[in-house]
C-alpha cells in the first residue's frame, strides 16, 4: 500500500485509539488544534497597574505586514473612570533609526509619565513602528496612521472616544506627529495593507480599514517639518546632516542635500498645511543642536499663516531633548514641557464623556 493512499485511514485509526480507554481522557486536555494554520500572537496579555487607577497593556500588536516583524503598542486606561476617554498617541523619537515606546528625553521612566496623563482621563497609545533600517519613508507614517485607525475599531474595547484623537511626539516622533496631523487623507501616506488573519479571505475588509486616521491635536517636541529646509538652518552641521549616511537620508532613502524635491515635499508636514489642520502645541529648545529651532519657528508661523490655532514654546539654553547645561536645567525644562503639553491635551482634548 502506498504511503499516500494510507494515509486517510491512518488517521481514522489514530482518531480511534485517541478516543478509545486512557486515551479518552487525555484528549479532553489536548491543545485545541484550528482548522487552519494559526499565525496570532497568543501568549497571555502582559497587564500591569500602576497608581491612580491605571491599567498598562504591554506590546499590543496593532499591525502585520508581509516580511516585517509584528508592530505593536502600548495602552494606558484609566481603569478609575467611568465614560468614553480621549485617545492620546504618543510617537517615540530616535533618528527613526532606533527607539521604543517606553523612552522620552531624560525621563527615567517615560512608562510612569505616560500612565500619569491616563490617570487624568485619557487612552494613551504609545506606538511603535518600522524603522529606517527596516523600511525608508513612507513606512513609518503608514504605520502611525495604521495605528490610529487600529485604535479607533477597537474604541468600544477600550473605551475611547475616537472622535477625540491627539498625536504627540518628539524628535523623529515629532515630525511624524506632525505628518500624522497635517496630511490627513494624503493618498501617498495611506496605511499598507494589512497581512489577511488566518482564516479570511484576502480583501477582506477588517473593521480598523473603515476608519480615518485624521486627528483633532498635535503636540510635537523638537520635530523636523520641512526637510527642504533642514541643512542650510543646520549651519555647521548643515554638510554632515546632507549626507548619505545622516539619519534625515537614511530615513528618506536618498541623500538630504540632493533628495528629489518631491521626496522632501512627501515627507514634510510644512508641505500639507492648510487651514483645517488641527490645533498646535510646538516646544523646541533654543539651543537644539540637532534640530534647529528654526524649524520649529517656521513651522509655528506657517500655521498661523493658515489660520490654524497654534502655540510655540521655545525653552531658552537647552538642546535636544531639552538637555540643559545642568541636572536642574534639565529637569526644569522637561518637567515644563510636561506641564504645558498636559495643559493643551486637556484644553483640546476635554475630558472623559458620561
Amino acid at each position: 500500500m502506498r504511503l499516500g493512499n494510507a494515509r486517510p485511514a491512518m488517521l481514522a485509526i489514530a482518531a480511534a485509539m485517541l478516543m478509545s480507554g486512557g486515551l479518552a481522557a487525555a484528549a479532553e486536555s489536548a491543545p485545541p488544534v484550528a482548522a487552519h494554520p494559526v499565525l496570532e500572537d497568543r501568549y497571555p496579555e502582559r497587564v500591569t497597574s500602576f497608581p491612580q487607577g491605571v491599567l498598562g497593556r504591554a506590546d499590543l500588536v496593532y499591525s502585520v505586514l508581509p516580511g516585517f516583524r509584528p508592530l505593536r503598542l502600548d495602552l494606558y486606561e484609566p481603569t478609575g473612570k467611568p465614560g468614553s476617554h480621549p485617545l492620546v498617541v504618543f510617537i517615540h523619537g530616535g533618528g527613526w533609526l532606533s527607539g521604543h515606546t517606553r523612552h522620552s528625553g531624560a525621563f527615567e521612566n517615560w512608562p510612569e509619565v505616560l500612565a500619569s496623563l491616563a490617570a487624568k482621563g485619557y487612552v494613551v497609545a504609545s506606538v511603535e513602528y518600522r524603522l529606517s533600517s527596516e523600511a525608508r519613508f513612507p513606512a513609518a507614517i503608514q504605520d502611525i496612521k495604521a495605528a490610529i485607525r487600529w485604535l479607533r475599531a477597537h474604541a468600544t474595547e477600550y473605551g475611547m472616544d475616537k472622535s477625540r484623537t491627539l498625536v504627540w511626539g518628539g524628535s523623529a516622533g515629532g515630525q511624524l506627529a506632525a505628518l500624522a496631523a497635517t496630511s490627513c487623507g494624503a493618498p501617498a501616506l495611506e496605511p499598507q495593507p494589512v497581512a489577511p488573519q488566518p482564516g479570511r479571505v484576502q480583501g477582506t475588509v477588517k473593521p480598523e480599514d473603515k476608519e480615518s486616521d485624521c486627528v483633532q491635536g498635535l503636540v510635537t517636541w523638537y520635530g523636523i517639518f520641512d526637510f527642504s529646509t533642514l541643512v542650510t538652518q543646520s549651519g555647521t552641521r548643515g554638510r554632515e546632516v546632507g549626507t548619505a549616511g545622516s539619519s534625515p537620508s537614511v530615513y528618506l532613502g536618498c541623500a538630504l542635500s540632493s533628495c528629489p524635491t518631491a521626496v522632501l515635499a512627501a515627507a514634510s508636514a510644512a508641505h500639507y498645511v492648510d487651514s483645517k489642520d488641527p490645533p498646535a502645541l510646538i516646544i523646541h529648545g533654543s539651543d537644539d543642536r540637532t534640530v534647529p529651532v528654526q524649524q520649529s519657528r517656521d513651522f509655528y508661523a506657517l500655521l498661523k499663516s493658515k489660520g490654524v490655532a497654534v502655540e510655540l514654546v521655545e525653552i531658552p539654553g537647552v538642546d535636544h531633548s531639552f538637555i540643559g547645561s545642568t541636572p536642574e536645567a534639565t529637569r526644569a525644562a522637561s518637567l515644563l514641557a510636561l506641564q504645558k503639553t498636559f495643559g493643551f491635551i486637556e484644553r483640546t482634548l476635554g475630558g472623559a464623556q458620561q
